[in-house]
């Protein structure tokens, strides 16, 4: 059974997921709703480290797995309660199925719009800017996307 109060949390999040019908079993949550209670238990156990059936090592990367998970924001219960991320850096707001402001959806149409917004008429590749804020001893240019290089250089 889980000993520690952080994994009794655990195993009473995926209990609750479980019980609301959130859990999901296989990889990525491909195998559909968790029915069995006794497999919401192994789950649970699983996720808060401490699975009999696992080695120390072994629990201890999938309680590390699933503190990165709660970070993010990424347990169905933290997305279906709209809760973005805890603390988790250079991580989106919210995730896709939240359809949060910062969630970016990389369909085939959203990636030939950017295709073309980057081949825009002004004529410019970012490589070739940056060589042109690089002869003008321009600070910070290494980190500046193309727009950023087009004001640095005053070009509209």
């Amino acid at each position: 059974m889980a000993e520690s109060a952080r994994q009794k949390r655990i195993t009473g999040r995926v209990m609750h997921e479980f019980k609301h019908g959130e859990l999901k079993s296989g990889r990525g949550g491909k195998g559909g709703p968790v029915k069995s209670r006794r497999q919401a238990i192994a789950i649970a156990l699983e996720e808060a480290g401490a699975s009999k059936y696992e080695s120390k090592r072994r629990n201890k990367r999938n309680l590390r797995h699933t503190e990165r998970k709660e970070a993010q924001g990424k347990t169905a219960q933290q997305e279906r309660e709209g809760k973005s991320h805890i603390g988790a850096s250079g991580e989106r707001e919210s995730t896709r199925s939240m359809g949060g402001a910062n969630a970016r959806k990389p369909t085939a149409r959203g990636r030939k719009a950017a295709r073309a917004r980057a081949r825009k008429a002004d004529g410019h590749t970012r490589s070739e800017l940056y060589a042109r804020a690089q002869r003008r001893h321009i600070e910070g240019r290494s980190k500046m996307t193309k727009r950023q290089l087009e004001n640095a250089l005053g070009i509209h």
